[in-house]
């Protein structure tokens, strides 16, 4: 897989921090949603194209301003 774009909402804690992945191998598009880093939960859901990873990761972000990209 490879990510094409991540998002992290700011909180450098464990218990706080959130992270969003649009990862895609070939024509396969996901979205992941991480909770708690890389050691805490996680929710992937398979799109059917880049532009439905994109519509998906940016309402699993939420209205919050605190996000920022993390470059890939």
């Amino acid at each position: 897989m490879i990510v094409e774009k991540h998002w992290w909402n700011g909180d450098p804690t464990a218990r706080g921090r959130r992270d969003v992945y649009i990862r895609r191998a070939g024509e396969r598009w996901e979205v992941l949603a991480q909770i708690g880093g890389a050691q805490g939960r996680s929710k992937l859901q398979e799109c059917p194209s880049r532009s439905s990873a994109v519509i998906l990761a940016s309402a699993w972000r939420g209205s919050g301003s605190s996000w920022r990209e993390i470059p890939s």
